[in-house]
């Protein structure tokens, strides 16, 4: 069986009378990408949070890489940061520096006593894997959505992380780009043996990327397992609506 990377069980958490999480159970194993659905505002990036420790439960388990989160000292919260990576919705590039130094940045803040040769490989081999190697001296004004999307997900491997944390990854994307971008997300799992969340809305999305589904409903994982599993003979309607709205011709 393969190695557990994520435990959760019993997660809970809630902001004054909002319960948000009301029992949360998963796993993720080594190399897999599991999807997490939901409408917004039902958690899913609270749970992420808590799995960074931006917010602590107020009950449960929250282990990552075999270690509970909400325990950890500073230093060894920031340390198990450095193995999480999060590619951000709107790609978090700064307009004020070039693709290059957007590169560079994490890695020089994180990984001292590197040459500047050595930057520059590393720099060079992740734009060249995101399939963007000219765009190292062009500023993100000059990108296109999808553009930004990949030296976003370049940036965040420039530290090697185990875990990627993909955040509405086609949000605002055309259909030929967002395939593109589900494509670079199962590459990222196969040349750099990640282990994957994605959050999303989108179906295809989750079909192309996802091993196993896990819906968010009134704080818990109504349905788990593989798209055919989940959809798209649902019976609860809240889940049959979803897929319909993704799938259904008008």
């Amino acid at each position: 069986m393969s190695e557990r990377v994520v435990h959760i069980r019993n997660l809970h958490k809630s902001f004054g009378d909002l319960d948000v999480l009301k029992g949360v159970d998963l796993d993720l194993f080594r190399e897999e990408n599991v999807v997490v659905l939901g409408r917004s505002g039902t958690g899913k990036s609270v749970l992420i949070k808590i799995m960074v420790g931006l917010l602590r439960q107020d009950e449960g388990i929250m282990e990552v890489l075999g270690r509970e989160v909400s325990t950890l000292s500073t230093k060894d919260l920031n340390s198990l940061r450095l193995k999480i990576g999060f590619s951000f919705q709107n790609s978090a590039l700064y307009d004020s520096m070039t693709v290059r130094e957007n590169m560079e940045f994490p890695l020089v803040r994180n990984i001292k006593n590197l040459t500047k040769k050595e930057i520059t490989h590393r720099i060079e081999e992740l734009l060249d894997a995101v399939g963007l190697p000219q765009t190292i001296n062009q500023m993100p004004s000059e990108l296109s959505g999808g553009q930004k999307k990949r030296i976003g997900v370049a940036r965040t491997l420039i530290l090697n992380p185990e875990i990627m944390l993909y955040d509405e990854p086609t949000a605002g994307l055309d259909p030929i780009t967002c395939v593109e971008i589900n494509n670079l997300i199962n590459e990222v799992r196969e040349r750099y043996k990640t282990t994957s969340i994605v959050i999303t809305h989108d179906l295809t999305c989750a079909k192309m990327t996802g091993d196993r589904m896990a819906v968010l409903l009134d704080g818990q994982f109504k349905a788990m397992g593989t798209f055919d599993e989940v959809f798209p003979r649902a019976t609860d309607q809240r889940i049959k609506s979803f897929y319909d709205y993704n799938f259904t011709e008008t």
